[in-house]
């Protein structure tokens, strides 16, 4: 039960008293005896609020202890020891020094020596656990890290290095290890970034092998994998090595490919690697060294190095964990130097972020054990049964207890949000630092510069990831951005990555040793060499690298008959060979297997068939339009022909007379047009129009006939009944292939064209011969093979030719393993020599032999279709159906003008009404005109008499005055 004294102090006429809630009683309500009961129950509620916190806490928490123990283990003689010692004492001190920290508790913390020993590491860790420690700073090494962390889940004893970086140290199997920097995971993925942005592929990696080096390898390995590169030589090496052990590990890292270089181990070491390397020549031009952190922790805190180990490391790359420029960081900085000659330190002592990181994980734990009693957490230990039933001897180990509140402390550790001095520092769901970022560093001259970040936020970039934080992420190629860097050799040219390998291991290349068309690639017999076109075009290419290939030829197949291509490019996945040239088809199925170079000869697939020559006849005139087309002109030239009489016939008197005179009318104006020498004019602008619209028709028809006849009788032609792919498809006759060639999957596979009609041909003679016997007489319709082939078969076969179009596009490449850098400079190489001319030149001299005498010849035109000209006859038949339908209309208006309701009605029946009509048709309008007009007069005659009769008052009949009036207006006519 929680103490409570109230004390009150009297202000007017109120009494004022201090709590967390104000409690003012007016003075004569509290002597008033009325009130008295309700100020009791005040003081209670007072009382009772006060035993409880405003977080929740219960009154019944228990008193915070004075002193907490802590424990550090850091390595006292190693770089990083030394100045993190002084980094986790100053924190101490400054947490102690600041009661609000942890409401009046103080840390205790204990420091041991692991000596970078596993075995130290597991004794100095019971001897914290037989001092009731909460928690402990460290380890620095990550081996130490794996021995101690099942300690520390065994007693439930929070374990927070800032040093120990290897990726699986955050894995399920140790809950108690929170790591406090960031993880090699992320530095690796750095390392990964800068290679993909320089376009290299392959890297070897040279670390020490235990858990630290290992494990830091392969996440580099994971992260190289993610963008298509690879380690393509691992060089490990033991923990104890010698110079000795550094120069047998280089000498074996110089005869490989690959010139990036990956150095992951410790400072000490990697110092030793560096100065061999040296030695063997290996920090020169063409190589790229890329230290982890080790490299930038030696810059920061060992101050100006001698200049022969300067020397050693012109041109590297390191990377240094980033923290952001702050207040707290720079108070801390110049606080550095005299804390430094405080703690004592001897030798180089300069600042690194590891002094950062061990600063803030002390203040991390500070805040997450002051939440930790916050929350009612009670430091507290108890007998692990497991440890008190073993009989241990000497060991003592009954004396280690579990720490009842570490599962609780642990949660707050995580949960801390604070700011330090390497920033904003917090945790994400998996455990690690929240937006870790590296600095790019260039080791050059006598210092290094900063060439850019890398931050998991935002990739590479040359401005501080924090300013980046408040865009969207973009992690475009485009976006990722480094400064020029200075390279081994002091140069700024980015270097190529690789070399052929020295170690005397020649190019073993597989070379299709072909039976046919040794015009691409043949054997020389009684040789291992090989000649032709593919082969010069290769040693061409290669002599244009600009280092040494040392290569073999190795022929492939027997040469009786052709080899299979793709059997070839599979025999180098798996290692048989090298590479492979020759003629050799870039394919889908092949470019999953092996890398292509850039195309040196396109080669799409073609339909090869007997053809023969298409003399003229004494009916060739009809041949340039398709029967279809010459029925439906001449049915156009009826049709306009049609039209134009009707629209005509009743203003022109060359469409007018007898029946037999105007059908034959018709038919001259119709053909007649076709030369544009018709006689009869047309007048009405119906008619003009239609005319107008039908001789642009027959322009076009006229000069498209004349062409194509012209070219079927200057032209000699040559015709088969196949066409191209499409007439083979729809038989059942069978079809050639070049045995070995891709062509017999691909018409299978993709055409779906039966197997049993292709038929395997080896040598041209069997091309030849097969087209010759033809179907019917045991050979093929027709060949389906490369137009490479073809046009070399054809060259001499003039009785055969290519029929339709390429149905597939495709081109010959060198083949060599996936992500092969040959093979990206080959492509170069083979870019060159089509820019320079000496591809074709090449071309010229192998395959352009003695052409065809009848190469001017030419496969039978398609003739002239309908559907050329259809959107020329519907033009002309849509302005002949406006035409007449204006026509009509206008015919019925001027039928009803001419002849009223009144006077049709008159008519007796329908028959005699149609025949008014046709008549008023086939009458000639300027008739019609003449007679409305007389009728007009008449009506106009009439209507005088009626006036004059009602005005003189006259009895006179009134059919005698207009009979009267119709015999004077004849004789004055």
């Amino acid at each position: 039960m929680a103490h409570f004294t109230l004390t009150c102090s009297w202000v007017g006429n109120y009494c004022s008293c201090p709590s967390s809630v104000k409690l003012r009683v007016k003075v004569a309500q509290i002597f008033a005896p009325k009130f008295t009961m309700r100020l009791f129950w005040t003081l209670i509620l007072i009382v009772l609020y006060n035993g409880y916190s405003s977080e929740g806490v219960n009154s019944t928490l228990p008193a915070r202890p004075k002193v907490v123990n802590i424990g550090c283990m850091l390595s006292f003689n190693s770089l990083v020891g030394k100045i993190t010692k002084v980094a986790v004492e100053a924190a101490v001190e400054d947490i102690n020094s600041n009661p609000d920290v942890l409401g009046g508790t103080k840390l205790n913390m204990t420091t041991l020596d692991s000596n970078s020993s596993g075995f130290l590491g597991i004794v100095e860790a019971i001897r914290f656990m037989e001092k009731d420690t909460v928690a402990i700073v460290g380890p620095q090494s990550s081996v130490i890290a794996h021995v101690v962390s099942n300690i520390a889940n065994e007693l439930q004893v929070p374990l927070l290095s800032f040093a120990a970086t290897d990726p699986t140290l955050s894995s399920l199997q140790y809950p108690f290890f929170v790591r406090t920097s960031p993880s090699d995971m992320f530095q690796m993925a750095a390392i990964a970034e800068m290679i993909d942005y320089y376009e290299w592929r392959e890297v070897i990696a040279i670390y020490i092998d235990d858990d630290f080096g290992r494990n830091g390898i392969a996440a580099l390995a994971d992260q190289l994998a993610k963008r298509r590169c690879s380690i393509s030589y691992k060089a490990a090496m033991r923990p104890g090595a010698t110079l000795d052990d550094a120069r047998d590990v280089l000498v074996q890292v110089a005869l490989r490919e690959s010139r990036i270089m990956v150095v992951h181990t410790y400072p000490s070491k990697g110092l030793e690697i560096f100065s061999m390397a040296r030695y063997l020549g290996m920090i020169d031009n063409g190589y790229v060294w890329i230290a982890t952190h080790w490299l930038s922790t030696i810059l920061d805190t060992a101050g100006p190095l001698p200049p022969d180990e300067k020397e050693n490391l012109e041109g590297a790359i390191t990377l240094r964990t980033h923290s952001p420029a702050s207040e707290l960081k720079q108070k801390f900085v110049s606080r550095w130097s005299n804390l430094t000659r405080k703690a004592g330190v001897t030798g180089p002592s300069g600042m690194s972020t590891y002094a950062l990181y061990a600063y803030d994980t002390v203040w991390l734990l500070a805040h997450a054990i002051n939440e930790f009693f916050n929350q009612g957490g009670n430091v507290s230990f108890s007998k692990d049964p497991r440890l008190t039933e073993q009989n241990s001897g000497s060991l003592n180990l009954d004396s280690m207890s579990i720490f009842n509140g570490g599962k609780l402390l642990l949660d707050n550790i995580f949960k801390v949000n604070m700011t330090g001095v390497t920033g904003p520092f917090s945790f994400t769901p998996d455990k690690n630092l929240f937006r870790p970022a590296f600095e790019v560093i260039n080791v050059v001259g006598t210092g290094f510069r900063k060439v850019g970040y890398w931050s998991e936020y935002s990739g590479l970039s040359i401005v501080p990831p924090e300013t980046l934080y408040s865009k969207p992420p973009n992690r475009s190629s485009s976006n990722q951005q480094l400064h020029s860097i200075i390279w081994p050799g002091q140069t700024t040219a980015k270097p190529r990555g690789w070399v052929f390998p020295n170690n005397g291991r020649q190019l073993k290349i597989g070379v299709p040793n072909r039976a046919s068309f040794r015009e691409f690639v043949g054997k020389v017999p009684g040789t291992d060499s090989f000649r032709g076109y593919c082969i010069e075009v290769f040693t061409t290419a290669i002599n244009l690298l600009p280092y040494a290939v040392p290569y073999k030829l190795v022929a492939f197949g027997d040469g009786h008959n052709n080899p299979d291509d793709t059997e070839l490019v599979s025999l180098i996945t798996a290692g048989v060979y090298d590479a492979a040239i020759g003629d050799i088809a870039i394919t889908t199925n092949r470019t999953k297997m092996v890398d292509f170079t850039q195309p040196y000869i396109e080669s799409g697939l073609v339909v090869v068939a007997p053809v023969k020559e298409q003399n003229s006849n004494a009916w060739a005139f009809l041949r340039p339009f398709t029967p279809r087309m010459w029925c439906i002109t001449g049915v156009f030239f009826l049709i306009v022909g049609t039209v134009i009489w009707i629209l005509e016939h009743r203003l022109n008197d060359d469409f007018r007379g007898p029946p037999s005179k105007q059908v034959v009318t018709v038919l001259w104006f119709s053909f007649s047009t076709l030369f544009t020498a018709q006689r009869e004019n047309t007048v009405s602008t119906l008619g003009r129009i239609v005319l107008l619209i039908w001789l642009f028709v027959v322009l076009i028809i006229n000069s498209s006939y004349t062409a194509s006849l012209t070219s079927i009788l200057t032209v000699q032609k040559l015709s088969s009944p196949i066409t191209g792919i499409e007439s083979l498809l729809n038989t059942k006759e069978p079809i050639g292939y070049q045995l070995g060639s891709f062509a017999r999957n691909y018409l299978i596979q993709e055409l779906h064209i039966d197997e049993s009609r292709l038929v395997p041909l080896n040598l041209p003679e069997d091309y030849a011969r097969a087209l010759k016997d033809g179907p019917s007489h045991g050979g093929v319709a027709a060949v389906v093979d490369e137009r490479a082939y073809m046009e070399l078969f054809l060259s001499t076969r003039c009785q055969f030719s290519i029929l339709g179009q390429e149905f597939t596009k495709n081109g010959w490449g060198f083949a060599f393993p996936r992500d092969s850098p040959l093979a990206i400079d080959m492509s170069t190489a083979i870019l060159k020599l089509s820019e320079n001319g000496e591809l074709q030149r090449i071309h010229d001299k192998w395959l352009s032999g003695i052409a065809c005498t009848s190469q001017n010849t030419k496969l039978e035109v398609d003739r002239l279709q309908l559907k050329s000209f259809s959107g020329l006859f519907f033009l002309c038949g849509l302005a002949c159906f406006l035409a007449l339908l204006i026509y009509f209309v206008m015919l019925a208006c001027q039928y009803c003008q001419y002849y009223p309701n009144s006077e049709a009605s008159s008519e007796s029946s329908r028959s005699g009404r149609l025949q008014t009509f046709l008549s008023f048709v086939d009458e000639k309008e300027e008739s019609v005109r003449s007679r409305s007009k007389r009728r007009q007069l008449e009506a106009t005659s009439v209507r005088s008499i009626d006036q004059d009769a009602s005005v003189n008052g006259s009895r006179i009949d009134r059919s005698e005055i207009y009979s009267n009036r119709v015999v004077s207006f004849g004789e004055s006519v």
